[in-house]
């Protein structure tokens, strides 16, 4: 998990970038991370949070899509049949 959790600290430093490709390729990249395991959703979850309450409009947004995505019924089922 150690290089997906780098990987957290990538997302986080380049979400404030407003340029329409970068805004949502950060918002796959913590998606996709936060959707690996249990110990990395939460991880992700706790940066997404940390980015929906930016004053960065481009930052704000790639943390409240995430958090829909991450935090729903469907992802936490999926990572509780995975284990």
């Amino acid at each position: 998990d150690a290089p997906f959790a780098q990987g957290l600290l990538l997302v986080e430093r380049a979400a404030d970038d407003d340029r329409n490709f970068v805004k949502k390729a950060v918002n796959m990249a913590l998606r996709a991370i936060g959707k690996r395991n249990r110990a990395l959703n939460g991880a992700a979850v706790t940066v997404a949070r940390r980015l929906a309450d930016s004053s960065e409009a481009a930052a704000r947004w790639v943390g409240k899509d995430a958090l829909r995505e991450l935090t729903s019924p469907a992802v936490s089922r999926r990572l509780t049949v995975r284990g």
